[in-house]
Formats: structure tokens, sequence, C-alpha cells
């Protein structure tokens, strides 16, 4: 439905400009340095030796609630400094991206819709690790709650501006309505936030330096690595080709994404479950549980896949004026092989980083730099259809088998013996 309101509220040179406003704004993850992923795997792992109770208050061994106060406090330092830069830096570098790329005889007016978005996407920015430590501390089905309210929020905030006629502000208003809901379940949690923020951590301490960056720094390298490997699609075509194809891309990406993300919903809802098997060394059940998941999920994605491929088969037989909003079919199937690949890569990364460790951080590198240099390649030549033939081959065959083999490497030193989670140690 939203795909249609734009198709009738924007012009295909303001498709471009909003998805490319969308892309500047996920630059957020490279200020967060994939924290709050690891945020879940340190309170899964200390929630494990832990009991919430429904009113807010916390039962069970002393050095683990101790930990798991060290967590959060350290969570909340980082996020806040974390925001001044990012807010200092984001703001100005979309303003100079889109006022050195604006087109000749273009008039969009993309200025406060930026400022609106940008200001919005701090926001939520302060707010993912918070969820993220409720997740890891039990939380899945209250966090996965939130976030089924928040794309409502999302949805209706985006038609709201569509419909209004203001279809480039849709970004910052369906955020703005994500980090109102956000804002309101996190409150309702503050007796449990306000005893962990206040405890007197003076003994048992999670060391960041020895424990948290080893494994941080790792993850930020890879969730950088999947920014560029896909957001980038859409400014590299914003620069080199124009603005119409730039949206085409942003709108097939969009399309693929949600799939993803619904499929990939199977696998992050384990990930403290993962965490929490792994600090209690019951491996057994963990792959039992990791390869169910995965059968599922991939099952899933290749039946939502043949029906997504067969509506743009339709559409462009049937809707041409809808089909010139996306890219070409053959370049659509294309896109999702790739995101087959990359969806199979995320749900095994999400299987090794239970153990706090980060062992395709070599992979996501290799992967991202081909990507990259291969659209460069073949960007103003091919358009559209090189990108997507690029991340074909990088991310969904290259990326697919050299993660397989790691991964495979992995649970052969773990079924031997070799592995294990992340030393843990305290200051």
């Amino acid at each position: 439905m939203t795909v249609v309101l734009m198709v009738k509220f924007l012009s295909p040179i303001e498709q471009g400009y909003y998805f490319t406003l969308i892309t500047l704004a996920a630059l957020q993850v490279v200020f967060e340095l994939g924290f709050s992923f690891v945020i879940l795997q340190h309170a899964a792992h200390e929630r494990a030796h832990l009991k919430l109770l429904p009113d807010g208050r916390v039962e069970g061994d002393t050095r683990a609630y101790s930990r798991l106060a060290s967590v959060l406090q350290l969570t909340v330092r980082w996020y806040a400094r974390a925001a001044i830069v990012l807010t200092g830096l984001l703001i100005p570098g979309g303003i100079l991206f889109f006022s050195r790329n604006e087109q000749a005889g273009t008039q969009v007016h993309w200025l406060l819709p930026w400022l609106v978005a940008a200001i919005a996407c701090v926001a939520i920015f302060l707010q993912d690790p918070l969820t993220s430590f409720l997740e890891g501390c039990g939380e899945v089905r209250q966090v996965a709650r939130l976030r089924f309210c928040q794309c409502i929020a999302n949805t209706v905030g985006a038609w709201a501006a569509l419909f209004s006629h203001h279809g480039l502000f849709a970004p910052g208003m369906s955020m703005i309505g994500a980090a109102v809901m956000g804002a309101a379940f996190l409150w309702r949690r503050r007796r449990f936030f306000s005893g962990l923020l206040h405890y007197p951590v003076t003994e048992h301490t999670v060391s960041w330096l020895h424990e948290v960056w080893p494994f941080q720094w790792k993850i930020a390298v890879s969730w950088i690595c999947a920014y560029f490997t896909r957001q980038v699609f859409t400014p590299f075509l914003f620069h080199y080709r124009n603005a119409v194809e730039a949206g085409q891309m942003g709108m097939s990406i969009s399309v693929v994404g949600y799939v993803a993300a619904i499929v990939l919903a199977w696998m992050t809802t384990k990930a403290p479950t993962f965490g929490q098997l792994v600090a209690h060394r019951e491996f057994r059940q963990l792959d039992h549980l990791f390869f169910r998941t995965l059968v599922q999920a991939m099952s899933f994605l290749f039946f939502v896949s043949i029906i997504c491929m067969t509506g743009i088969l339709l559409l462009d037989r049937f809707f041409p004026r809808l089909a010139a909003r996306l890219v070409s079919p053959q370049a659509f199937a294309l896109l999702l092989l790739g995101t087959a690949g990359s969806v199979f890569v995320q749900s095994i990364a999400i299987y090794l980083r239970s153990f706090k460790r980060e062992p395709l951080l070599w992979q996501s590198v290799a992967v991202t730099v081909l990507t990259l240099l291969l659209c460069w390649i073949s960007v103003e030549r091919m358009g559209t259809m090189g990108v997507a033939l690029s991340y074909l081959i990088c991310t969904g065959l290259i990326g697919t088998i050299s993660g397989w083999l790691i991964f495979s490497a992995w649970r052969r030193s773990l079924t031997k013996g070799n592995v294990e989670p992340a030393t843990v140690r305290t200051r």
C-alpha cells in the first residue's frame, strides 16, 4: 500500500530523494558500532543466572546482577556520547550530500524533511540499546510486540505525510511515530531500569576494554559492511546516474528488505535464547534449535520470494506505471537471490555471535570491498542491472559459500571442544 501511495503522490525524482534520504539516515549504524547486539548477548549471558519478577525486581546471583547493572550503565554512557557525535555529523553531512548532488532543473525541497528525519533518527538511536538490553533479559515477546506497534506507527506516519502531499516528510514522520511508541514502552519499565542504573557497581564490573571492545569492534566492522553492501546502492545511482534510477533501486531494495526482515524474525527472536544456551553450555540443544529455525526461515523465504516475484511479473504486465517505479523484473530477481544469500549468512552470524565472537569479520570485509568495487565499475554503464548483478555475485554467491565454509569449520572446532564462549573478565 505504501508503494502504491508513493507512486501516486511522489514524482520519480522525488522518489529518488525519498530513498536516498532514508539511506543517509541509516548511517546511524556506523555510529552505533554494533553495540546493540553486543548488549543483547552480554545481557543474555548474565540473565541466564537471574530471575526477573513481574514487578520489576530481579532475584538471583549477586555477581550476575552486578554485571547486568554494569552492562546497562556502560550502555547509557556510550550511547549518550555517540548520539552527540551522530547529531553533529549526520545533519551537516546530509545537507552537504544533497546540496552537492542537486540535479539541474529539479525543484525538490529536501532540507526540512532531512532535518526532521535526522532528529527522529537520533531519538530512535537512543532507544535501540535499551530495547536490545530488554531482549537480552528475556523480554523477546514484549519487544516483538513493541516493534509490531512501531511498524503500525511507521505506516500511519508515512501515509499521513503522503496523503497530505508532503511525501518527503514520510521517513521523518514514520520514525517519529516509532520513537513515540518506543518512549512509552521504555517508560513503563522505568523501575527496572532505575534499579540497575542506580546500583552501586563496585566489583564484578564488565570491563569495556577487555570484554566488550574485543567483540564490539568486530561486530561494528561487520555491521558497517552490511550497510555498505546494500544501502549504498541508492546513493551510488543518485550520484552516478540520476534520481529516477536511484528511486527505482531504493524502492526495490526496500521491498526485498521487507522480505528479509520477515524471514529473519525467525532467527533474531532466538538470539537471546542462543546466548543463554551458550552460557549454560548446552551446545546440543543450541544446534537443534538453530538448525530447526534455519530450515523454517529459509523455507518461508523461498515461499515469500515466489509470491513476490509473481507479483512483480504481474505488475510489469498489467500495471506498467507502478512497475516503472521498480527495477526490471530481471534485476529484481537478482536482488531476491542476493537477499537469500544475505539472510542465510546473517542467520549463521547470529549463531556464531551467541559465543560473543565474530568469526565472519574478514569475510564481511572482503565481500563488501568486492561488492563496492564491482558496483563502482558497472553502475555508470549498466545502471540498476549492474548494481543488482554485483549484489548477487558478491553477497549471494561469494558471501554464502565463504560464510558456510567458516561456519562449518567453527562447528567442527566446537564438536572437538576447541571453542569456548569469550572469556569473562572482571575488574
